[in-house]
């Protein structure tokens, strides 16, 4: 399953910053935009699966996963 998340992005002096709007903490900086854009995937889809593995882990033994759509 493929998802697309925005990442909002601004040059600040030599560094490029960023963040990905629904993911709060996914943030970066890197001093160019392909390389911000590629740290921010990086650091998008690590946080996507810590966040997988909590919610499991807080689930127990017995759950469901039901896809939501929004």
């Amino acid at each position: 399953m493929s998802n697309s998340y925005t990442a909002v992005v601004r040059q600040e002096g030599n560094w490029w910053i960023g963040w990905i709007e629904e993911v709060p903490g996914v943030n970066c900086q890197e001093p160019s935009r392909s390389e911000l854009l590629e740290t921010l995937r990086i650091t998008l889809r690590e946080a996507l699966e810590l966040n997988k593995q909590d919610a499991i882990a807080a689930a127990g033994g017995s759950y469901q996963e039901e896809p939501i759509v929004v």
